[in-house]
Parts: C-alpha cells; structure tokens; sequence
C-alpha cells in the first residue's frame, strides 16, 4: 500500500472526500515528523512507536573505490511495533 492507496482507504471507511482525507492523512505524518524533529518519541498504543538515535560520526568505505572516507554524525528515525501489531502480522 503506498500514500494515495492508504488516503483512499480512509476517505472510503470515514465517509471523507480524497481532499479532506489527504489533509488528514498528511497531517499525522507531518506531526510525526514534527515531533522526532523535536527530538519527542510518538507512542500510539496498539501500533507502535516512533523516536530517534543519534549515530556519531565514524569512519566508511566507498565500496566502489575502496577509499575511507568520514560519515558525518546524524540523527535517525526509528519506529519499534507493538506487540498487538507483530500477533497481527504472524
């Protein structure tokens, strides 16, 4: 199921037009976003939950080249599922 597929199914199940569920759909990701951005974990119950890592910057190989090369620091999203979600998926 890709974005518009997943906006159907809710304009479909929630009597919504694609307009209306689109905004809606758009804003659950965007606070989503928002709040790993503010470095917040997002726990919805039942699902899972979203936070981010830090990874520090280390050293890499191009694997074309074999040259090192320096990775710098960032920060990752990770999402954990709950355990109703992984019954649900076995």
């Amino acid at each position: 199921m890709n974005k518009t597929e997943l906006i159907k199914k809710v304009a479909a199940e929630n009597e919504l037009t694609l307009k209306e569920a689109t905004a809606v759909v758009n804003c659950v990701f965007n606070s989503i976003m928002d709040s790993l951005a503010a470095r917040e974990p997002v726990s919805i119950f039942g699902f899972g939950s979203f936070s981010c890592r830090h990874r520090d910057a280390r050293q890499g190989r191009n694997p074309a080249t074999g040259k090192t090369i320096k990775i710098k620091a960032s920060n990752t999203p990770v999402f954990k599922a709950a355990l109703a979600f992984k019954e649900k998926v076995n």
